[in-house]
């Protein structure tokens, strides 16, 4: 049975994922890049999508303090070959994957549907109703 269907990630792409977002973290962490708008920014990697083939990663990423996420995102776009120089010093990869950078949503999705529940929660009443089996 083949893979080229499938949807979900091998695991050897999750592991590599892994291993270039934590590659990735320690390099925010230490802080040593040279474009001026990477400097003193905190910078949380999320998440790292390969492709199938291990060419292509997808980084997620979060700004610490929020604003700003167009120009941070093209400051890494522009320091992505460091990245990538870096990853190769630091992994024991025969090839590393190109690197793109995308703002990750997710917590904002999860506060945005939490202020959803709560405004509906003072609408309709206490979450104790029907659903629960109390009415």
């Amino acid at each position: 049975m083949t893979r080229k269907h499938s949807l979900k990630p091998g695991s050897r792409q999750l592991r590599v994922g892994e291993e270039i977002r934590h590659t990735l973290a320690d390099i925010f962490e230490r802080g040593d890049m040279h474009d001026p708008d990477l400097r003193d920014v905190r910078v949380t990697v999320t998440e790292v999508r390969l492709s199938p083939d291990l060419r292509n990663a997808t980084a997620f990423v979060t700004r610490l303090g929020g604003g700003g996420t167009e120009k941070l995102i093209a400051a890494l776009g522009r320091a992505a070959p460091y990245f990538r120089h870096q990853l190769a010093q630091k992994l024991g990869l025969r090839f590393i994957p190109n690197l793109s950078f995308k703002f990750d949503t997710t917590f904002d999705d999860a506060d945005h549907l939490d202020d959803l529940l709560r405004r509906t929660v003072e609408k309709f009443g206490s979450k104790e109703g029907p659903a629960n089996g109390n009415g």
